[in-house]
Formats: structure tokens, C-alpha cells, sequence
């Protein structure tokens, strides 16, 4: 199966966290979305909100299509890297921390890639190369709402968390994916979550902010996005991950979604 181009790695830093120290870079993931502008990335909003701190995280970037790394500046970017200007989440998540309105849509900057060349003294200096908007670069998925609760998806994303029994299965170096049908979830009072959906999959932290993509083609790599990566789930007890799950996607989500999609940036 073609993996999809729009899906990538998200890294941000803490609120006031030195960028310049590795352990400050935390990630997540996420995929481009059509937007007049063509620069929207979907993902979940606790992936760009700290309801810690109650502050939006710094140094937020998109890299779609990364690979074969561990951070922002050692994983290949082959369509380049991209920077937030806005981010769009539901003031639900924002003022009452609900998982029901854990999405987000981020509008991003043109990219850029980093080419380091040699001067005439033979120092290695950056040179920056500007590469255009994302949505122009990799495209980007349909939105959908209001779906049914059942139905097949593919579930794309970068884990690279632990089990809750400490194995690791995945390092966040490459794109994973999980295919099923989507159900009900039951209430998750932790994260005031009552309309949830869900499948059977086994990623871990590092997914969160991925898409789940209905009617997704191979041959175009789109499909259209019916929801996010948010909390994944240890059903049977046995300290694994089994199941992965969604805010339900409603007319809220969309007027997020309207909002971003028609948010201009340079």
C-alpha cells in the first residue's frame, strides 16, 4: 500500500522550554487537509495545547513524509518543514480540557529545507531554501463530518511511545498505519470523553494528532479525514494497547475546520 505524502511528524517544545536542549522536543503527528490557502495541518489539540501550563506549545513544525529520524533536525524532509502561525482548537478543550474536542487545525507558514554548504573558509554554514506552500507540495486530505459511527479507516501516524508494560514495538522513525471499523467508545471520565469512536490498533504515544482517513485510495494516497489519533486504550487489562480513539467528528469539528481552511498565512 502507498502511504500517504500528507501524513507527517509534528515537534514542538514545552512553554518556555530551552529549544536548544534535545530532551525539550516532545512530538506527535499529523496531515495536511484541503484549505483555500493550502496550508492546513490536522492533528489533535493536545497536541498543540498544554493544559498543563494552559499555554499553546512553542517551535511547532509539520514535517510530512519524514523519515529515518528521532528529531526535527536529523529525519529526512523531503517535501520540507513547516512552522505554525495559527493554531484552531475548540475552546471546550481549551478551557474545560474535554477529549471530546481533541482536534486541532494548525496553519502553517511556506516551507522551507536547510542545506548546509561550505564557504570560501571552509565553514559549514546553513543556507535556507524556501519551498513553497504544503498543500501545493503534498496536497491534502477531504474533510468529512458527521459520518456513521461504523465504518472502515486507515489510521496513519508516527508512535513511538512505550506499552503500558514498558515494551516498545516502534521508534517513531517511519509512518505506521492501522486499518479497521470504527465503534462506539464508553465514557472515559479521565479525559471527560463521552463521544468517542474507536478501532482496534496498537499505537502508542507518538500517534496521537494522525489521521483517520475514510475511503482512503492508494493510487492517490487521499482519502478523507473522519478523525485524530487521541487516547489510546488498554481494553482487556493486560498492559498493552489494543485500541485507538477519535473525537467524533460533528459540526463543531467542521466550523474549526472552516475557520483554519480559510485562514491566510505567508
Amino acid at each position: 500500500m502507498n502511504l500517504p505524502n500528507t501524513v507527517g511528524r509534528v515537534f514542538f517544545t514545552l512553554p518556555g522550554a530551552n529549544p536548544a536542549d534535545p530532551k525539550s522536543w516532545k512530538y506527535c503527528s499529523g496531515s495536511s487537509v484541503q484549505g483555500k490557502y493550502r496550508n492546513v495541518v490536522a492533528t489533535s489539540a493536545h497536541c498543540v495545547y498544554d493544559v498543563k501550563t494552559n499555554q499553546f506549545y512553542d517551535n511547532w513544525i509539520f514535517i510530512p513524509s519524514y523519515w529515518d529520524g528521532d528529531q526535527a533536525w536529523d529525519g529526512k524532509n523531503p517535501y520540507g518543514i513547516y512552522a505554525a502561525k495559527w493554531f484552531n482548537a475548540h475552546d471546550d478543550f481549551v478551557v474545560k480540557e474535554d477529549y471530546d474536542y481533541d482536534y486541532a487545525f494548525v496553519n502553517v507558514h511556506s516551507g522551507f529545507k536547510v542545506n548546509w554548504e561550505k564557504d570560501k573558509d571552509n565553514k559549514w554554514n546553513p543556507v535556507i531554501k524556501t519551498v513553497g506552500r504544503l498543500g501545493d507540495n503534498v496536497g491534502g486530505q477531504g474533510f468529512a463530518w458527521n459520518q456513521k459511527v461504523k465504518n472502515a479507516v486507515f489510521s496513519f501516524g508516527y508512535p513511538a511511545g512505550l506499552h503500558p508494560d514498558g515494551d516498545k514495538p516502534y521508534s517513531g522513525r517511519t509512518m505506521k498505519w492501522c486499518y479497521g471499523k470504527t465503534g462506539a467508545m464508553p465514557a472515559a471520565p479521565k479525559y471527560n470523553v463521552q463521544e468517542h469512536i474507536g478501532f482496534k490498533c496498537a499505537f502508542t504515544a507518538g500517534a496521537s494528532g494522525g489521521p483517520w482517513i475514510y475511503k482512503y485510495k492508494s493510487s492517490s494516497r487521499t482519502g478523507y479525514l473522519v478523525g485524530v489519533n487521541s487516547i489510546a486504550w488498554d481494553t482487556d487489562k493486560n498492559d498493552r494497547y489494543d485500541k485507538i480513539s477519535s473525537p467524533y467528528f460533528n459540526s463543531d469539528t467542521y466550523k474549526v475546520y472552516k475557520a483554519a481552511a480559510n485562514r491566510w498565512t505567508s
